[in-house]
Formats: structure tokens, C-alpha cells, sequence
């Protein structure tokens, strides 16, 4: 489920928080320091130089700097910070300089708030961030400072987590919020512009800046005009200074990057050869990159392939030069440090990345590592490693028994960490087991565990899913289903709490969102999920999509789209104009995209398109049976599943045109058809389905049936009905009831004497149960009768309902035996038999006291 990674957590002091040293310190707390140049402290009494634009500081120990010089750790070091004077002194120092000010104290400031932060090893939290908001309110940056206050202060209260969003946001904080940003903003847009540009712009704070401003967007700040143009003004700078740049600058850089795409951020030219100069320089550093090096360039180089980065030579070389280092270096990675380095392994995978040996080195050195450090790992650590063991099984990946041992090591840990899970966490979760089941996982205690501890999660969080989190959700639900999970209580909840959530995301679900969510309602629909109208209503709200987004579908969505139709009109859906629209909306790419199916993707489409019957035209199925019959011809490899499925297909195409014309015959389809059946015979099918198929297409063949068909014989009240009608009606009339001819299954009425068979046809012989659009079964059935010599009459079951509804059949049948009618002319006969099934009791009636009308009807 593609886009199902969470990403990288936003832990403080992580692989999110930029300039993290191995002690996980930002290097911008300690002393004054930049990370890696010396911001050198004031004294007490320094001196001043009259006429240069520096402030004269003043004659006691600013509050900002006695901050940087004492440990932070208590709640009473916080107190201090948010003294009024402070920020009095800094107003007064702003306003009295005015252009002169450069604004250091408030970049010392700034760097004790982010001390304090690192002392306590957390964020702000939101009291706090409260109480620091009613002093920032006259905390403003101004042109006039210079490029290290700048970056300092910015990447200091966004580290701090001044900047983060809390739900819900108190209007004042967010108000101090954006006046805040909009400063800093102007100040690093002005200084960027300056021609020449300004000589103290290093790469240092270029990279302080754009870590900063992806992370202000990862955790939820608008991307606003002046935020963009931020960004746009900073890029140049990077490929300017890219000779200048540290390895953990490279590395921070790169993340901010993938941060930034991956929050929408367009792949403009300068971002683009930003990435580029980049990428050059990981190649040459490779051997000074640092465990969270390692993991935040991994990390963020499949984060940019995932957003549509090109793989170029440069990117392989940087992912080929880093990876021997994850083995060298394997003992070192932190648990976020592992999760990231499985996450990004499994990514890169997804999306083309050979796997090399050094590339399962890697793998193989850090499955371990998740079973030494498994009681560490936070929630996101978990949700991102179970998903990406799934990603890999599905790509590929041998389950060895490193592998068996992490995966048994985490499950254990969901549980016990359960209601610390959010929202995409449970949906990732979810996903990756249903994945994992999917190809061949035993569904043991330990995983049954998981799923039944994460089922009542995502009924409390419904309201929090996003519209991607609620695709992978129903998918991962409707997949455990389907391989046996059992329908209980949690697992019918969940359903019934996600389906009103289609409505209010609609418009957010993607194309690939649009197919999973019909293919897992199709799913548990024919696994006995009921249509409920919170369903029905569901699949309302998606098909209009179809058709909305029908350029964009690729093979499998198209595949997953049309049979998804199919499966549940063959479960009753109505027919509705969205569904016949859905439908006419996607057959055309199946001709498109035609050489681009897979084999499952073929049978799946031929049962489709034969399922849906006569709701798709007969042009169009023989534009899509042709594009897709002659692919069969390419000695695919097709499973037992999809022979039997693509020969009941090209079976019901053969039926529609046997029907419509006398004279059908079509050798180059029978040919397919006695291939196909062949090869299903081959492969011995135990199961009755795939039995009756092979029945079935050796009727049509004219060969002798391969088994003995074994049917169950059932009787319908409204068939009894009919059959009692007729006898009283033509009491010398014979009729025998649920036989079987020529091997097939049995039919409702048959008239020996006469060659007739009669169907009384219930609501599922027809698309959406309209009485009137049949569907590929019942075609296949009349065609294969009507080849086997039989007159068919078909009776739809809603004719039936009173006697005036059902004389004009009597009166019909009475028409092909010969016993003349009385009181009546006869039903016309020059219509179809088809066509004369469908002659209501009030046509009929017309016909007996118009005679114009009824010389109209009987020439058609």
C-alpha cells in the first residue's frame, strides 16, 4: 500500500532535529556555538566601537547571556527564561540601535530557550510554549541583523519547538506564531537578495535555515508565500556553497529536502541541482558519515526517490557507497537510527533499487539489531520496521530466520505499547500484517494478538485517519478477511466506523486510494460483510471518482477498479448511471495499456468484463476481449485460478456473440478456449467452481465432460408457483424440474415433448438485479443451452408476482406447443425469445385492445 510509511518520527533529539550531535545534543545549545564555528561570548563590560554597527552593551550581564552560562535543568530554569525583563532588555537594546542592531542578543536568547530544551531532552510542551508566547509577542527580527543571529535565532526556537503545532492551536500562540515567522522570514529573504550577495552567508546557516523550515512544515506550519520564497532564496546558496559543506551539514541537507518534497514543496530546477551538488559531495564524505549520517541520508535519498527522484548515477553511487557502512557501523544505530535505515532499505526497494550483496549485507547486519535493542523502540520505531519487513517480503525478501526472529521480537511490543499508537501508526500496522499474511505469514498467537490489540484503536481514532490512512485500513481489514481472519465484533466495528469517513475525504483519496478502497469493499462484501446503506453509500461516494480520475489509473488500479465492480454487482449492488459510468469510463484503457497487464491482471479483467454482462456494450467487451485474448497466446504463466478465470470469460464473450447472431462462428476464440481448458485440466482443480468451468467449455467444444458434474438441486417458491400455473393450465403438458442436460448445470422447467427449457430468473441473474440487464452467467447458461439444441423462454422473476403479470407467459408457452389461444391473439413470435420474455402485463394487455399498437409491436 504504497505510500504506507509513516516516515521518520519527530522525536526530539532525533534524526528530525537536524544538527543532533552522537550525544544527541544540537550543537547550536552549547555556549553560543554554531556547529562548527564559535560564536565568541561578550564579557561582562565589553567595549564598545562608536560608529560600527554593533549595539553598546550594557554595563551588567544581559539576562540572554547569564542564560547561556548556568546549567539548564529545572522547572525554575524555564522560570527564568520567561522573565519579563528579558525581553524588556532586548526591545530596548532593538529600539535603541535601531539599523545598527544585529541582533545577537536575541540569537543568544534564542539559543537558551533551545538549551533548555536539550537539558530536559524534550520540546516545549504546550504550557510552556503558552507561557513563552505571551513574552515573544515583542520578540521581532529585523533587516538589519546579521546572518549568525539570524540562523541561530530560527533554528533555535524551532528545535526548541516554539514553532510547533498543538491541537487544538490557541489563537494568541499561533497569532505570536506567524508575526514571528513573517519577520524571520523578511530578515533571511532580505539578506539572501542583497547584490553582492551578503559576505557572512555561510553554509552552516544555510543548512541551520532549510533543516529549520522543513521542520516547521513536517510538524504542520503552512507553507505560505513568504515561506516558499524563503526556501527558493536558499537554494542557490546551497549549490554555491556545496565545497563548503560538513558531512552532517550533507546529510542534515538532504533531509530537509526530502522533508520538504515530501510536504509538498514543488521539485523546482534550484531544488533539483541542490540535490544534485549534494548527492556529488556523499560520494567523496562517505567515510566521515556518523551512525545518524548514515541513517538521515538513506533515509532522505528513498524519501526523494518515493516523491519521483530520478535515480541518476549519482544517487545509486551515494546509496551504493553508504550501505557498506551500515554493516561496519551496525553496532552503533540507535533503534530510530535502525527503524529509519529498514524503513529506507525497503523503500528504495519498492522503487527499483537492485538488491545487491552489499545491499543484503545490510539487511542481513541490521535484522539482528532489531532483536538486541526490541524493548527500546518508541511506536512510530515499531510501525516503520513491521511495515518495512512487509514491504520487503512483498518485493521479494527470503522470511530467514534473523527475519522470523525480528518480526517475533516486535509483535509482542504492539501490544504493550498499544495505546501510545497514532493514527498512521495503526493503519501502517495494520497493513503490514494483513501484507505479511498475504504472502505466506502463519498467522500465529503473536499476530492474531496484534491485530485484535489494534482493531479497537482505530475505532477510538476514526475521527484522526487521513484519507490514506483510511484506504490502507479497509484494505488491510478486507486482506486479513480474505485469509482467514475471522469476522468478529472488533473486525465489523472498525468496518462500520471507517465507511461514514469516505464521505468527509472524498476529494483527498488518489487514484490508488480510489481502487483499494472498492477493491476492499468488494472484498468483504464476498466474504459476507452485509451491504448495510453505510456501505452502499461508501461505494456511492467512490465511483464518481472513477470517472473523475479515469486518466490517471494505471494497470493494477484498472485490474483492481473492474473487478471490484463486478464482485459486488455479482453481490447485488444496484446499477446505478455512476456505476455504468465507472465502467464505460475504464474498459477504454484496458485496450490502452493493454501490454502492460500481468497475467492475474488478465484473467481478472476477462471475469470482469464477462461478469458485468450486458451492462457493457457488446463493442466495447469485444474491443477489450480482444485486446486482452490475444495476450493468452504468449505462453503466460498464468495459476490454476486464473486459467479457470479467463476461460469462464472468453466462454461468456463467445455466448453474447452466439446470441446476437445467427451466424456465429469464431474459430480463433474456440482455439483459446480448448487451450485454456487444456491447460485447467492439467492442474486436476479439486474445487467445484473450476470443476464446472471445465464442464462447462467442453459442452460448448463438443468434448466429453472431463468430470461428473455433482449439482445441488433447488426449488424456488416463485418457480413452484410458476410450474402449479402452467400444469393447471395445460394439464396434459409434461414437465420435468432441475435437470441436468448434456452434463450442464440443472435448468427450472424442461418440456421434453417440446425441446423447451423455461428459467425463471431470480434478481442475481441480472446486473444490479434490474430484471432486465443480464449478467455473464446467465448468458453462458442460455447460449450453451440454446447450442445444446434447447428453445429457452426466460421469465423474469418480478413478472411473476400476480396472475394478470403471468398469463402472457402461459399464453406464450401455449404459442410454441401449438394449443391455440382463446379470447386472445397469440403473443407476437417474431420477436427473440429473449425479447418475448420481457413483454410486461401491461404491454400485453395494450396489444389485445389496441390493434394499431399491437400491429406496431408485432413488426418489430
Amino acid at each position: 500500500m504504497d505510500r504506507s510509511s509513516a516516515g521518520i518520527s519527530g522525536q526530539y533529539a532525533t534524526s528530525d532535529n537536524g544538527y543532533n550531535q552522537p550525544n544527541g545534543h544540537a550543537p547550536s545549545s552549547g555556549r553560543g556555538r554554531y556547529r562548527h564555528a564559535t560564536v565568541r561570548q561578550q564579557d561582562s563590560h565589553p567595549r564598545s566601537t562608536p560608529g560600527c554597527n554593533e549595539f553598546h552593551h550594557s554595563s551588567g550581564t544581559r539576562p540572554s547571556q547569564y542564560l547561556m552560562h548556568r546549567s539548564v535543568t529545572s522547572a525554575q530554569d524555564f522560570n527564568a527564561l520567561i522573565k519579563p525583563e528579558i525581553m524588556a532588555g532586548l526591545v530596548r537594546k532593538s529600539d535603541r540601535f535601531g539599523h545598527r542592531y544585529d541582533g545577537r542578543d536575541h540569537g543568544l536568547y534564542a539559543s537558551s530557550v533551545k538549551k533548555y530544551t536539550s537539558a530536559a531532552k524534550r520540546p516545549l510542551n504546550r504550557a510552556e510554549q503558552s507561557q513563552l508566547m505571551r513574552l515573544l509577542q515583542n520578540f521581532t527580527a529585523a533587516r538589519s541583523w546579521n546572518w549568525r543571529s539570524l540562523t541561530t535565532t530560527f533554528h533555535s526556537l524551532t528545535s526548541a519547538g516554539v514553532f510547533t503545532l498543538h491541537k487544538p492551536m490557541d489563537a494568541r500562540v499561533k497569532l505570536t506564531q506567524t508575526n514571528l515567522l513573517s519577520t524571520l522570514f523578511d530578515s533571511i529573504i532580505f539578506n539572501c537578495n542583497q547584490k553582492p550577495p551578503a559576505r557572512d552567508i555561510d553554509a552552516q546557516g544555510v543548512a541551520n535555515l532549510l533543516w529549520a523550515m522543513a521542520k516547521l512544515v513536517d510538524n504542520g506550519q503552512e507553507r505560505t508565500a513568504e515561506l516558499k520564497e524563503a526556501v527558493a532564496v536558499l537554494l542557490p546558496h546551497v549549490n554555491a556553497q556545496k565545497k563548503q559543506f560538513i558531512p552532517q551539514g550533507i546529510a542534515n541537507l538532504l533531509w530537509a529536502m526530502a522533508k520538504l518534497v515530501d510536504n509538498g514543496q514543488e521539485r523546482t530546477p534550484e531544488l533539483n541541482e541542490a540535490v544534485a551538488s549534494l548527492l556529488s559531495h556523499v560520494n567523496a564524505q562517505k567515510d566521515q558519515f556518523d551512525t545518524q549520517n548514515i541513517a538521515n541520508l538513506l533515509w532522505a535519498i528513498a524519501k526523494l526517490v518515493d516523491n519521483g527522484q530520478e535515480r541518476t548515477p549519482e544517487l545509486n553511487e551515494a546509496v551504493a557507497s553508504l550501505l557498506p557502512h551500515v554493516n561496519v557501523q551496525k553496532d552503533q544505530f540507535s533503534t530510530q537510527n535502525i527503524a529509519n535505515l529498514l524503513w529506507a532499505i525497503a523503500k528504495l526497494v519498492e522503487n527499483g533499487q537492485e538488491q545487491t550483496p552489499e545491499f543484503n549485507e545490510a539487511l542481513a547486519a541490521l535484522l539482528p539489531q532489531v532483536n538486541a535493542q526490541k524493548p527500546d523502540f518508541k511506536p512510530q520505531g515499531i510501525a516503520n520496521l513491521l511495515w518495512a519487513m512487509a514491504k520487503l517480503v512483498d518485493n521479494g525478501q527470503e522470511q530467514t530466520p534473523e527475519f522470523n526472529e525480528a518480526l517475533a521480537a516486535l509483535l509482542p511490543q504492539v501490544n504493550a505499547q498499544k495505546p501510545d499508537f497514532k493514527p498512521q501508526g495503526i493503519a501502517n500496522l495494520l497493513w503490514a500484517m494483513a501484507k505479511l499474511v498475504d504472502n505466506g505469514q502463519e498467522r500465529t498467537p503473536g499476530l492474531k494478538e496484534t491485530v485484535a490489540a489494534l482493531l479497537p484503536l482505530v475505532i477510538v481514532q476514526k475521527d484522526q485517519f487521513n484519507a490514506q490512512g483510511i484506504a490502507n485500513l479497509l484494505w488491510a481489514l478486507a486482506k486479513l478477511v480474505d485469509n482467514g481472519q475471522d469476522r468478529t465484533p472488533d473486525i465489523n466495528e472498525a468496518v462500520a466506523a471507517l465507511l461514514p469517513l469516505l464521505k468527509a475525504q472524498e476529494v483527498q483519496f488518489n487514484v490508488q486510494d480510489i481502487a483499494n478502497l472498492l477493491w476492499a469493499l468488494a472484498k468483504l462484501v464476498d466474504n459476507g460483510l452485509e451491504r448495510t446503506p453505510g456501505l452502499n453509500e461508501a461505494v456511492a461516494v467512490l465511483l464518481p471518482q472513477v470517472n473523475a480520475q479515469k486518466a490517471n489509473y494505471k494497470p493494477q488500479a484498472i485490474t483492481n477498479l473492474l473487478w471490484a465492480m463486478a464482485k459486488l454487482v455479482d453481490n447485488g449492488l444496484e446499477q446505478t448511471p455512476e456505476l455504468k459510468e465507472a465502467v464505460a469510463a475504464l474498459l477504454p484503457h484496458v485496450n490502452a495499456q493493454k501490454d502492460q497487464f500481468n497475467e492475474q491482471g488478465i484473467a481478472n479483467l476477462l471475469w470482469a468484463t464477462a461478469k458485468l454482462g450486458e451492462l457493457v456494450e457488446l463493442n466495447v467487451a469485444t474491443s477489450t476481449f480482444e485486446s486482452l485474448v490475444c495476450r493468452i497466446s504468449e505462453n503466460l504463466q498464468f495459476s490454476q485460478e486464473g486459467i479457470s478465470m479467463s476461460l469462464w470469460g472468453v466462454m461468456v464473450y463467445c455466448a453474447r456473440l452466439a446470441l446476437y447472431s445467427n451466424t456465429y462462428k469464431n474459430n480463433v476464440l474456440e482455439k483459446h478456449m480448448g487451450d485454456l481448458l487444456t491447460r485447467l485440466e492439467h492442474t486436476s482443480p479439486d474445487n467445484e467452481g473450476d470443476q464446472s468451468v471445465m464442464i462447462m467449455a467442453a459442452s460448448w467444444l463438443g468434448r466429453a465432460s472431463p468430470v461428473v458434474p455433482h449439482y445441488q438441486k433447488t426449488i424456488s417458491k416463485t418457480q413452484a408457483d410458476f410450474r402449479d400455473q402452467l400444469k393447471s393450465s395445460i394439464p396434459s403438458l409434461q414437465i420435468e424440474e432441475e435437470k441436468s442436460l448434456n452434463s450442464l448445470p440443472p435448468v427450472d422447467l424442461l418440456l421434453p415433448d417440446h425441446n423447451i427449457v423455461i428459467e425463471v430468473q431470480g434478481p442475481f441473474h441480472y446486473v444490479g438485479g434490474d430484471f432486465n440487464t443480464r449478467n455473464g452467467s446467465t448468458l453462458l447458461k442460455i447460449a450453451l443451452l440454446q447450442k445444446s439444441g434447447f428453445e429457452v423462454i426466460e421469465i423474469p422473476g418480478n413478472m411473476l408476482l400476480s396472475q394478470d403479470l403471468i398469463k402472457p407467459y402461459i399464453d406464450q408457452i401455449k404459442t410454441r406447443i401449438s394449443i391455440p389461444l382463446q379470447g386472445h391473439d397469440s403473443v407476437s413470435l417474431k420477436r427473440g425469445w429473449t425479447d418475448a420474455a420481457y413483454v410486461t402485463a401491461e404491454e400485453y394487455l395494450a396489444e389485445q385492445t389496441n390493434p394499431a399498437k399491437r400491429k406496431k409491436t408485432n413488426s418489430q
